[in-house]
């Protein structure tokens, strides 16, 4: 009789557990307006290689943070990331911003989730953002590393396997 009630209450509990994670579930993806990645083939990002993400919206009053995601790899060399990451509006206004993000701690262990070799990373862009106009916004990234006094930048920078946005509502 008490093994029954003991395998009873544990079936319960996994029960409550499974709800509760799928409610958790559910209310962080509810924030969630946008979350799409792109494989960088190779894990080699070109310098001239744009990745390009749209976002449709229809809302006009909801503030937003916009997040750059990616994800690296043991092969990453450098514990910081320039990136060059453009807007364009759907009245083609456009806005350019040069970001650095730091991708190591200052013991040179890679920052990011993730207990594999691959660590993904969500990086602040814009915070508190309405999308003013109905329509398509075009968000480019690319990548904008050079080695120390090298005028030219890298070539190629190794080690990045994806590249993504994430949109959340603000809370």
């Amino acid at each position: 009789m008490k093994i029954q009630m003991k395998m009873k209450a544990q079936g319960l509990g996994k029960i409550i557990l499974f709800f509760t994670l799928a409610l958790y579930t559910s209310a962080c993806t509810r924030d969630m307006v946008y979350n799409q990645y792109k494989t960088i083939e190779n894990n080699q990002w070109h310098k001239d290689s744009i990745v390009n993400f749209t976002i449709n919206t229809s809302d006009t009053l909801q503030k937003n943070n916009i997040y750059i995601t990616l994800r690296n790899n043991k092969d990453y060399e450098f514990s910081n990331l320039f990136l060059i990451v453009g807007i364009r509006f759907p009245n083609n206004y456009q806005i350019i911003d040069t970001l650095e993000y730091e991708m190591t701690t200052p013991e040179g262990r890679f920052l990011g989730t993730g207990i594999s070799d691959t660590k993904e990373n969500k990086l602040e862009y814009k915070t508190n953002v309405t999308f003013s106009l109905k329509g398509d916004y075009n968000i480019s990234v690319q990548q904008a590393m050079r080695k120390t006094r090298d005028i030219e930048g890298l070539e190629s920078l190794n080690g990045i396997s994806d590249v993504g946005v994430q949109i959340e509502k603000v809370k």
